[in-house]
């Protein structure tokens, strides 16, 4: 496949969101979803970000996997969750979850800074490697916990937590172990 395949295939996309922002509007007590974040989802390239196997498949409305047991999100549901964000050009977003980078991507083209932690080091830097390829120098990445943040950067205006730890740490934890650049 080349560039202006996977650009029709990027708009047909984006069209099958505003699809099933319409259907779903009752329930999301949305009409539709913001324009920047519709431009935003047209513009990051998603087939960068799977497993080059399965780039055919990287504009279907549907996750997809990325290895070690974890999947990026359905399209439908990044814009959705990035709608309701409600994210301002100056915001500074945390997002719990790099995976392999594509939501960071996309809150990095309308917040002015993005802060991603990652706990698996393959994904992590996979992600801090993809996403300098293509240019994003507004997205900081770490191998950390997400439960603890990632407070040399706080405070945020926004969090995203588009993925979440299958054991929650208990609440009588009193250290934070620090950040590992990815």
């Amino acid at each position: 496949m080349n560039e202006e395949t996977f650009s029709v295939q990027r708009q047909q996309m984006v069209r099958e969101i505003m699809g099933h922002t319409a259907q779903v509007a009752e329930h999301i007590e949305k009409a539709g979803l913001a324009t920047r974040v519709l431009e935003a989802m047209a513009k990051v390239p998603r087939h960068e970000f799977v497993p080059v196997e399965i780039q055919a498949y990287a504009y279907a409305n549907s996750p997809l996997p990325i290895g070690y047991g974890k999947t990026i999100s359905q399209p439908f549901i990044v814009a959705l969750m990035t709608d309701l964000l409600d994210l301002r050009e100056t915001d500074i977003v945390l997002e719990i979850g790099t995976g392999f980078g594509y939501q960071a991507a996309i809150l990095a083209e309308l917040a002015h800074k993005v802060y991603s932690v990652e706990i698996l080091d393959e994904l992590a830097v996979q992600a801090r490697n993809r996403l300098g390829r293509l240019g994003y120098d507004n997205i900081e990445t770490c191998v950390a916990n997400g439960y603890h943040g990632w407070g040399e950067h706080a405070p945020f205006d926004k969090i995203m937590v588009t993925a979440a730890p299958e054991l929650i740490p208990p609440p009588n934890m009193s250290e934070t172990p620090p950040p590992r650049p990815a």
